[in-house]
């Protein structure tokens, strides 16, 4: 599966529109140059934050983990445009949905850890989530979570909230029974949610051809009377395009909006696969992938429309990988939950209204 018969020259698709080419001017007129730079930040962080689990992983300490290196113009970017008050329902794949939701490092790689100064204090390791962000703990069930964004939209909607929710999923759980179900309630109800599908082309080890019964996963959008969009998951650009126009939808009452991101992931499904150069995929395919690095391109942009420097961005990496150290030396440094600490959080001990 070669990128360009993948993508082509899409960038951005509305399934009632043939080719959609990017409008950048248009893109620039909405964000400042401060935005762009804090997207790109937390993308660089997506990156060198999967690198250095995956270093830590093969020296032994007990992270479970699913890569993103290659994906970080789709999730990373897609929950960078939310406001702190708005929803997040993420999937299993890495932590680009929490750093694009601002969680702080150091209580991530806590948790990572599972370490008691953690989000969930040691007690969730991947599965973590932040009230004070709205980003919800993810379900164990592939799938499941487009039903619960859906409840959780329901909710917004009942208190006529001007938030929204993001659901992030991927091209295997589409195919899952809750993803139909979910997404027919949010259509009939006119609920303010965006669906999230990361396609980077393998659940697991298998090709998305061989279980999936569409080339494209957006035009199931059409089953549901709603605007389904392909974008060009390795471009943040075409990423910002569609996710502000589908937030937009969502904030003003339209309903939700179900997003394809054609991407790619350049590691294997965990760390430990190690079939995903030359076994379940061609070193030709994942080198052709590479080309379009989603950081590189982004950053040459950046550079092109006199959005960064060279040496902002020198500056930027250093101050990532500084904060990257960090955060492994305060989780390495923090301690265990204690035995009495897992009866704790068990049952609410307060009436909760989301």
């Amino acid at each position: 599966m070669k990128y360009n018969e993948i993508v082509g020259n899409i960038v951005s698709i509305d399934r009632q529109i043939t080719k959609k080419p990017l409008d950048y001017k248009q893109i620039l007129s909405k964000y400042g140059k401060k935005k762009f730079i804090t997207i790109l930040g937390k993308m660089i962080k997506n990156r060198f934050l999967d690198e250095e689990i995956i270093q830590l992983i093969k020296e032994g300490v007990a992270i479970h983990q699913h890569p993103t290196v290659g994906q970080e113009a789709s999730q990373t970017v897609a929950f960078s445009l939310l406001e702190k008050e708005d929803y997040g329902v993420p999937n299993h794949r890495g932590w680009g949905w929490a750093i694009g939701k601002g969680l702080d490092l150091k209580r991530m790689m806590a948790e990572l850890m599972g370490k008691k100064t953690g989000y969930c204090r040691g007690k969730g390791g991947p599965y973590l989530a932040d009230r004070e962000n709205n980003l919800f703990l993810r379900s164990g069930i592939q799938g499941s979570y487009v039903s619960l964004a859906a409840g959780i939209a329901l909710g917004l909607k009942m208190q006529q909230s001007n938030n929204v929710c993001l659901c992030l999923f991927g091209d295997g759980s589409s195919n899952a029974g809750y993803v139909h179900e979910g997404m027919n309630i949010a259509a009939t109800s006119k609920l303010p949610v965006i669906y999230f599908c990361e396609n980077n082309l393998y659940a697991l080890f298998t090709p998305y051809q061989e279980t999936t019964s569409v080339a494209d996963i957006a035009d199931r959008a059409v089953g549901y009377g709603i605007p389904g969009y392909i974008v060009d998951g390795m471009d943040a650009f075409a990423v910002i395009e569609v996710m502000t126009e589908a937030i937009k939808r969502a904030r003003n009452g339209e309903g939700p909006t179900l997003i394809e991101s054609k991407t790619y992931r350049y590691e294997g499904h965990t760390a430990y696969d190690k079939f995903s150069y030359g076994g379940y995929r061609s070193k030709e395919e994942v080198e052709e992938w590479k080309k379009r690095d989603p950081i590189t391109l982004f950053t040459q942009r950046l550079l092109e429309f006199n959005l960064l420097t060279s040496q902002e961005l020198e500056s930027l990496k250093e101050k990532t990988r500084e904060e990257i150290k960090e955060a492994v030396e305060y989780a390495t440094q923090s301690a265990y939950p204690e035995p009495e600490d897992y009866l704790e959080q068990v049952y609410a001990e307060k009436e909760v209204f989301f």
